[in-house]
């Protein structure tokens, strides 16, 4: 089930923070509950997406974007996705989650998060493809930084693992798996 009191207690928070740039890092803290454990006794990897969803929510909420989607009848959406985990976190563990923008193309917005341990270190990294769509479809980013009235902002080089993970995504087939189907 989807964390409903999460991500209104989330956004509520986010709504009283501090106001960040399209490139700033909002920071959150978390703990792992029992209804995000798996068999194992661990962070499910699929509530681990879903709280990395919470986390661009929040960040969507101090960059201004949430106020520019409801304005707009604007809505955001994930075109693509890789995600490294790297250590676990336990039941009631607590950690730390980070989020800001790498960077933007002429259709695409690119984000990353990171979980971290209280240790200092990083349990998992997702870097997503998201878009901001209307009616039409993708709504450029250049067209969203207008609305959040950063329209003179220049994307940051995006680093050279996003964009060969770019080049690596544009050479696999769509639709999937059709080699096996003649």
């Amino acid at each position: 089930m989807y964390p409903i009191v999460r991500l209104i207690k989330d956004t509520v928070l986010a709504s009283r923070m501090e106001r960040l740039p399209i490139t700033g890092m909002h920071v959150s803290s978390h703990i792992c509950w029992p209804w995000d454990l798996d068999m194992w006794m661990e962070l499910n990897n699929g509530r681990t997406m879903t709280l990395y969803d919470l986390g661009r929510t929040m960040l969507a909420q101090r960059v201004g974007l949430i106020r520019c989607l409801r304005e707009r009848r604007w809505g955001l959406t994930v075109a693509g996705s890789s995600v490294r985990y790297r250590r676990r976190i336990r039941g009631f563990e607590k950690f730390e989650m980070r989020s800001r923008t790498a960077g933007w193309d002429d259709k695409f917005i690119y984000v990353e998060q990171s979980m971290w341990k209280k240790n200092g270190d990083c349990a998992s990294h997702v870097m997503l493809r998201t878009a901001v769509t209307d009616k039409s479809g993708i709504v450029p980013p250049q067209k969203v930084l207008e609305a959040l009235g950063q329209h003179a902002e220049a994307s940051p080089e995006l680093p050279g693992w996003i964009r060969d993970w770019c080049a690596a995504d544009a050479g696999r087939p769509w639709p999937p798996m059709q080699d096996r189907l003649a």
